[in-house]
C-alpha cells in the first residue's frame, strides 16, 4: 500500500517562501509522476503541479512562475517551492502520485496546511 507522507507547511507572510516535500517509506515514488494539490474549504481540489517521470512539469495558471515543482531520485522524495506567496494560496496541500499526466494512482498524503497571512 503506498504510504505519501508531506512536511513543510507552516505560517508566512505574503511575499514569502515555503518549500514542501514529499515522499513515501513504501514506494519508490521516481517510478511515477507526482501531483500536488490543494484543497480550500467549499472549493474544489486544485492541481497546481504535477511533474512527470522524465521531469516535465506543468503548473495551474493561478501559480505559474511562481510555484517548481521539483524530484529528487536519492532522496525518494517530491518538492514543491513556492515563491512570492499570497493570501490566496492559504490551503492544506498535499501530494499524490500520477499514472499519468492529472491522472491519481493510489492515495493521496494526510496534507499539509499552508497559510499565507500578515
Amino acid at each position: 500500500q503506498v504510504q505519501l507522507v508531506e512536511s513543510g507547511g507552516g505560517l508566512v507572510q505574503p511575499g514569502g517562501s515555503l518549500k514542501l516535500s514529499c515522499t513515501s517509506s513504501t514506494t519508490r515514488v521516481s517510478i511515477f509522476g507526482m501531483g500536488w494539490y490543494r484543497q480550500v474549504p467549499d472549493k474544489e481540489d486544485e492541481l497546481v503541479a504535477e511533474i512527470t517521470i522524465n521531469g516535465d512539469a506543468n503548473y495551474a495558471e493561478s501559480v505559474k512562475g511562481r510555484f517548481t515543482i521539483s524530484r529528487d531520485s536519492a532522496k525518494n522524495s517530491v518538492y514543491l517551492e513556492m515563491n512570492n506567496l499570497e493570501p490566496e494560496d492559504t490551503a492544506a496541500y498535499y501530494c499524490w502520485l500520477h499514472s499519468g499526466w492529472g491522472t491519481p494512482l493510489g492515495e493521496p498524503s494526510q496534507g499539509t496546511q499552508v497559510i499565507v497571512s500578515s
